[in-house]
């Protein structure tokens, strides 16, 4: 692993912890809960437009579904650009002569 790397990761690191100590007793609710309650402060007859067709049991299954939707978008994204890295190697070794 090269230099660069280690200083990227450790500096990540020291941002996330850092946060995460400036914002310790913070509750870290989700945009749509807090959207609504300002929507409807801002309009007493605000309803609205649909409700879900389903809503998990718990908060921490909701967690799980959202983490778990993440991480296939992650992984979506990581092979595309694995492949496009494949692709573009295979097409500069190609070019080489091999003995």
């Amino acid at each position: 692993m090269e230099k660069k790397h280690i200083y990227m990761l450790v500096a990540s690191l020291v941002i996330v912890i850092f946060s995460l100590i400036i914002n310790s007793g913070a509750e870290f609710a989700g945009a749509d809960g807090i959207a609504e309650e300002v929507i409807s402060q801002i309009n007493q007859d605000y309803s609205p437009w649909f409700s879900p067709l389903w809503e998990p049991p718990s908060g921490e299954i909701e967690s799980l579904l959202f983490s778990l939707q993440a991480a296939i978008g992650a992984l979506i994204i990581g092979y595309y650009f694995g492949f496009l890295k494949g692709k573009r190697q295979v097409k500069n070794d190609s070019g080489k002569n091999i003995v």
